[in-house]
């Protein structure tokens, strides 16, 4: 699907979609309770619903209805065939968490998500009790029984992969130890892990770089469970509302959330956009903006559309560091979003672990490819606010995969978001 983003000025309120993080962990405590959880999440995007559908396939019963997600626990299947889709939380959270299980798994995944590193988590599931039959390559098949014991990690690889063990772990007969190796990045993503565990009643222990995991712990339902305000998705808004007179206001949204995101406040601060907070609403208004210095690997997801906002600062050069994990995600998000920035435009230099981004520009508009990256697609919408003609987006249908009602809301704001194109 091709959108054309016609030049518009951004303004008004908007409610945050439910955290996709948030969502993916709630539902995996749900279904290895022993009762019912009902969750309510506002939105179901195709990696949320990757999600449901492998725990179904696994044996859970889940049904939707609205906003509410009602997950039913029953006995796992011996054996099952799950679809990951594109979503690479759904595919590390579930391979310790099948093996803790033991069932014999074969696994499937699209996209770009056959290509994503399973190392170092497999070699180390190999050596408590795991083979995976068909190596690295996909179909997945995995059979034996993770066993408890000590597992050690490189910490700059995939935060996903320390949840994975966390979830699984605390089924298991015997104590367990996770050590990862400095340095640490994501921490935030594994900080609402543990968060969510604590909701369900399993405990984990955290030392310096190493979580302590008590084994034969058992998940208890809270009954009921909301799923927190997205900071993500939140972000091209709130992003949006820097280059806006009147502003954005993006509601439920919780400034103590653990998603790391939520540094995307930080950011817009020290680029000199006006932030106001009142409650859960978060409203960002225009003023002079600079560029500034950010570390990726504190707000990876966000990468994209601050580099967006850097090409629209007044002055000064916004750095982007420590982001080469980046070329690992939907896309090459480092070349794409230079690829974004260069297309309309923008002066941009990639560099090998992030982008360096010059203020200053005179933005075009043009024809951009979405690259089948979700963050891509909503990032060109933001910049083409301030294009001086249209910017056609191809691909624009990979919002789906976490925010799909995104251009929605992007109208909503005073947007002019129109279909040019149905076909992918």
């Amino acid at each position: 699907m091709e959108m054309r983003c016609t030049p518009a000025v951004l303004s008004g309120k908007i409610r945050a979609i439910s955290s996709k993080s948030h969502a993916h962990r709630v539902l995996i405590c749900s279904a290895l309770c022993n009762e019912p959880t009902k969750v309510y999440c506002n939105v179901l995007s195709k990696d949320i619903s990757a999600t449901i559908e492998c725990l179904k396939s696994m044996g859970t019963e889940i049904s939707v209805n609205g906003d509410e997600i009602s997950v039913t626990p029953k006995e796992f299947n011996k054996k099952a065939d799950i679809d990951c889709g594109e979503s690479g939380s759904t595919l590390r959270f579930l391979l310790p968490l099948v093996s803790a299980l033991g069932i014999d798994t074969t696994i499937s995944g699209h996209g770009r998500l056959p290509e994503r590193p399973l190392s170092p988590l497999k070699e180390e599931m190999e050596k408590k009790g795991v083979a995976f039959e068909t190596g690295s390559k996909y179909p997945l098949h995995l059979t034996g029984t993770l066993k408890s014991g000590e597992y050690e990690l490189a910490g700059n690889v995939s935060s996903q992969f320390i949840s994975g063990l966390l979830f699984a772990l605390p089924l298991l007969n015997g104590d367990s130890k996770i050590k990862l190796i400095p340095p640490v990045e994501s921490k935030s993503y594994i900080d609402i892990t543990v968060a969510t565990l604590r909701d369900f009643g399993i405990g984990i222990e955290e030392t310096e770089n190493t979580y302590l995991v008590k084994g034969n712990q058992k998940y208890i339902s809270p009954k009921e469970i909301t799923i927190d305000g997205d900071w993500s998705n939140a972000s091209f808004f709130l992003c949006a509302g820097a280059v806006s007179k009147e502003g954005i206001t993006v509601t439920g949204l919780d400034v103590n959330s653990t998603q790391g995101d939520k540094k995307i406040l930080d950011v817009l601060k020290r680029m000199g956009a006006d932030v106001e907070i009142k409650g859960n609403e978060i409203t960002v208004k225009k003023n002079k903006l600079m560029g500034t210095m950010v570390n990726g690997a504190d707000i990876p997801d966000a990468v994209p559309v601050i580099s967006v906002l850097g090409a629209m600062c007044e002055k000064g050069v916004t750095h982007i560091i420590n982001a080469s994990r980046l070329r690992l995600k939907e896309s090459d998000r480092i070349a794409t979003t230079e690829s974004l920035l260069s297309k309309v435009g923008a002066a941009v230099s990639e560099t090998d672990d992030g982008l360096v981004i010059w203020s200053e520009n005179e933005l075009i508009g043009g024809r951009v490819d979405g690259a089948n990256d979700h963050r891509i697609v909503m990032s060109a919408a933001v910049i083409s606010s301030l294009c001086a003609l249209p910017l056609d987006i191809v691909g624009a249908e990979a919002v789906e995969k976490s925010y799909p009602h995104f251009f929605e809301d992007f109208n909503s704001l005073g947007g002019k978001a129109d279909v040019i194109n149905n076909g992918k």
